[in-house]
């Protein structure tokens, strides 16, 4: 009888756990094409994320609210510290910024529509302002970014607040993509670019080296727009303490706090799926600066990267958040990847629920797009309407979780209230491991 005893079980005929099929896959296609894969969306790979945080519901030590009969509140008052117009929203979940380019004209006007039914915000992205949006956004936050693509004065005064982007989380340290086919007539027009030519956005802002510099930058912004805009400054989430401090310092706010599981346009793969680090690890750090800077709940922290439901706004808000935004979820319920579509997704080689190639123009809802027929599948009212229910949605989850806490206002969630699953959580979160007293590196098991 041989022996059997080297063979290793296996649940699917693989190479190795290290060369699986995927990896061997990317290696053919790189020797055949001799580039670099693009795609949109997030990191894939799976990391630790809000699913592995539970909530303690209120029982006898903890009283709970009683739905029908006593309010929870979920407002948001953002830029408190220095602007002349705060922006008070209805919900903390707001709408990440996504640029005109990487979106047709429909979509945006339909992420305007949504957010102001709700009464929440919407942001510009890469690429400038369209009339679209700001038509139909209540509140709109303008994104100021390293390749200054359709900036002017007259549009931050337009204005509801100004978003100084330093970094993204799906790419922090670099700069996006796209491609000549998604460039037309009106994107070139608005980017000052040269039509149907690949675009790399630039990866730093040409006129600084450091904090210093942007607090140079963020005074002129202020008196560009006469103190009156919220000034945000979004860093893409690696070292978030030192980053959160500095943004501060350099006299931001809000500070957005974007993870690597944030979607994007199109970049590297290689990029999304290895630099940076998760949401959940990077909230408490900068949480943590704020407080030792005496600065927490006075600028606010809106985080982002994978916000999916209302129990991920709720989490976010207890690690100690004051807003989160979306932004490949809004997609979503606009009617991207959408399975009535699942032919023409096949068509292009893929499925919906898996479609990433946002850059190459191609995408059957027309949301990702600037191919005037693939647009005209965009209705903006009943889209804006569909993003409108999903806010409610998630904003009516958070409420729910917060009663059962005890809780009358969203932003009463703390630490206290959450546990963790894995260990690898409780670490990065900073609660205790379910069922123990335990916190990895903070408390003696």
């Amino acid at each position: 009888m041989s022996d059997q005893s080297h063979k290793i079980p296996q649940t699917e005929p693989r190479f190795s756990a290290t060369f699986d099929t995927s990896t061997m896959s990317e290696i053919r296609r790189a020797a055949a094409t001799g580039i670099y894969d693009i795609r949109g969306g997030g990191a894939k790979r799976k990391l630790p994320h809000f699913d592995d945080l539970l909530f303690l519901g209120a029982s006898v030590s903890r009283y709970p609210l009683e739905g029908y009969r006593e309010k929870c509140g979920t407002d948001v008052v953002l830029g408190t510290r220095f602007a002349k117009k705060p922006i008070h929203l209805k919900t903390p979940v707001t709408i990440a910024g996504m640029s005109f380019g990487a979106l047709s004209g429909p979509a945006k006007e339909s992420l305007g529509r949504g957010a102001s039914a709700v009464g929440t915000s919407t942001t510009t992205g890469d690429g400038g302002m369209t009339p679209e949006e700001r038509g139909h956004s209540t509140t709109l936050v303008y994104q100021y970014l390293p390749s200054r693509y359709g900036m002017n004065p007259d549009d931050l005064r337009k204005a509801d607040a100004i978003e100084v982007v330093v970094g993204q989380g799906a790419k922090p340290g670099g700069g996006g993509m796209l491609l000549g086919q998604k460039i037309t007539k009106r994107v070139a027009k608005m980017r000052c670019l040269p039509e149907g030519i690949d675009q790399r956005s630039s990866c730093r802002h040409p006129d600084w080296t450091g904090p210093d510099d942007l607090e140079i930058k963020i005074a002129e912004l202020r008196e560009i727009t006469d103190w009156e805009k919220p000034i945000y400054v979004k860093v893409g989430a690696t070292r978030p303490y030192f980053d959160v401090a500095l943004a501060v310092k350099a006299g931001a706010d809000v500070v957005v706090l974007d993870g690597m599981q944030g979607g994007t346009a199109a970049t590297q793969e290689v990029f999304i799926e290895h630099v940076g680090i998760p949401i959940l690890a990077a909230i408490r750090p900068a949480v943590q600066a704020l407080q030792d800077m005496g600065m927490h709940r006075k600028v606010q922290l809106i985080v982002s990267g994978g916000i999916r439901n209302g129990a991920d706004v709720a989490k976010a808000l207890a690690l100690g958040a004051d807003a989160v935004a979306i932004g490949t979820a809004a997609l979503v319920a606009l009617g991207d990847n959408d399975p009535h579509l699942e032919e023409e997704y096949k068509k292009l080689g893929t499925t919906a629920g898996a479609y990433d190639d946002w850059h190459e123009g191609r995408d059957p809802a027309g949301i990702t797009t600037q191919d005037p027929e693939l647009m005209k599948r965009v209705d903006p009212v009943q889209a804006g309407r569909r993003l409108a229910n999903y806010l409610s949605v998630m904003t009516m989850e958070a409420q729910v979780i917060a009663r059962a806490c005890g809780k009358s206002h969203l932003h009463n969630l703390e630490p206290e209230d959450l546990v963790a699953l894995t260990v690898e959580a409780s670490a990065m979160a900073k609660v205790p491991l379910a069922g123990t007293t335990w916190i990895p590196g903070v408390t003696k098991y």
